[in-house]
């Protein structure tokens, strides 16, 4: 039987005014981390253009009997949040959509604490969420597999025996995962062409961006215990977008025999605000189907894929921005929910914080496809931007933008924006 989440509630409105199309309405309450000008980094949600300190109002009673201690707001990370469980994480929602919603004096009708727990969102500084222990990244869209391994393997054969059986992944490395608005110089590494008979080394030409979304997880687990596919979800706090930048030419080079390296860990995008599985609840939907059916473990009832729209606009530097791709989380092979359950399936433990990439997200047209390896497919179809300049690869100074949102029944659940800008070389 479905939970009713009173948070959910699509009729539900605000007495903080909430723009029309807001990625952030009463009914989506997010959370994230911001810097506070007196007191440093506390815990925060949103609605609308405006950001509420959690820990003000934790501090004030506003947040009593949630189960969440006030000094878990007062956190660099939401970490310590988290691990308080899916319990806790409801009951602290379900309390801010009550707090928030218009008809309800008690926090509305306090003016000396709305001033100091009401911000303008433009004039905060969001910071990383979660402190990431591990990081995940699946290589899970049909679509992508399929592009890639007709440019660079088999066109006849594109996907790895391997690839309809297990959700692919690899370990990647944390530190250099960062948040949005973050700007990131072009890497430098080993790369050789066809024409070359070594290797060279210099700045990358082939720098590119992935479009992504990622899982957060918020419960632990023990060296040697699985999750089975029908407790995954229990273990997934919420999802943002990440660009998962990449170094094709580096990469190409390097990926025999062990995979992605130093094209991958040189930084990485995320949105700041982590959007909770209760508020995507609505926007279930069900995935590809799955052809051969996969092995028990990885088998699942009921609907695991969302129903999220995403798009990617280039910008180049003093200029306006052109959108580039416009695809959707749906498409994705391998769901969450298979995803954790592969990753644990062999006793390895997780951490709270720890972060899932879903690999890039490409669509069943050009059009949706999630990188510029695939858009101008490998260099030979230049993308026009709106300047009248092309790209095959980003260039210096360009910023690439990430959005993605959910609709359905008036309700636009969104996650505002991941941007980062591509400097010259270091």
């Amino acid at each position: 039987m479905s939970v009713i989440i009173e948070a959910n509630d699509c009729s539900l409105k605000s007495w903080i005014e909430t723009p029309d199309h807001s990625d952030f309405p009463i009914q989506n309450i997010p959370f994230g981390v911001f810097r506070h000008p007196e007191f440093g980094a506390v815990v925060a949600t949103r609605i609308g253009d405006t950001v509420i300190d959690l820990c003000s109002l934790a501090r004030n009673h506003y947040l009593k009997d949630t189960g969440a201690d006030p000094e878990v707001f007062h956190r660099p990370v939401l970490n310590d949040f988290m691990a308080l469980g899916q319990p806790v994480w409801r009951a602290v929602r379900n309390r801010l959509s009550w707090l928030f919603r218009h008809d309800n004096p008690s926090l509305r009708d306090n003016i000396l604490l709305r001033r100091e727990a009401l911000l303008d969102a433009w004039d905060v500084e969001m910071l990383l969420p979660v402190m990431i222990g591990d990081y995940t990244d699946f290589y899970s869209s049909l679509e992508h597999a399929t592009n890639v391994g007709i440019m660079f393997r088999d066109a006849a054969n594109p996907l790895l025996p391997n690839w309809r059986h297990i959700p692919v992944g690899y370990h990647g490395r944390s530190s250099s995962i960062v948040v949005s608005g973050t700007a990131i110089h072009r890497p430098k590494g080993q790369t050789k062409t066809d024409q070359d008979e070594f290797p060279v080394f210099g700045p990358s030409r082939q720098v590119d961006f992935e479009l992504e979304m990622a899982f957060v997880t918020g419960k632990q687990t023990s060296l040697g215990d699985s999750i089975t596919i029908d407790e995954a979800e229990d273990h997934i706090f919420g999802l943002v977008l990440f660009n998962d930048l990449s170094a094709r030419d580096i990469q190409r080079w390097e990926y025999v025999p062990l995979g992605p390296f130093l094209a991958k860990n040189f930084g990485s995008v995320v949105s700041p605000w982590i959007v909770t599985l209760d508020a995507l609840e609505p926007f279930r939907t069900d995935g590809p189907v799955q052809e051969p059916m996969p092995l028990p473990y990885l088998r699942f009832a009921g609907r695991k894929s969302y129903d999220i729209n995403l798009e990617v606009a280039l910008k180049p530097d003093q200029s306006e921005e052109t959108t580039i791709s416009r695809s959707n989380f749906r498409y994705m092979y391998w769901n969450m929910a298979q995803q954790l359950a592969h990753q644990t399936v062999n006793g390895c433990n997780i951490n709270v914080g720890d972060l899932y990439g879903s690999g890039t997200i490409s669509g069943p047209v050009p059009g949706s496809y999630g990188s510029l390896l695939e858009l101008a497919w490998k260099g030979t179809k230049p993308l026009k931007m709106t300047d009248g300049t092309e790209r095959t690869f980003i260039n210096d100074n360009d910023t690439i933008i990430l959005r993605g949102y959910a609709m359905k029944d008036g309700v636009r659940i969104g996650f505002g924006e991941a941007i980062t800008k591509i400097l010259p070389v270091k």
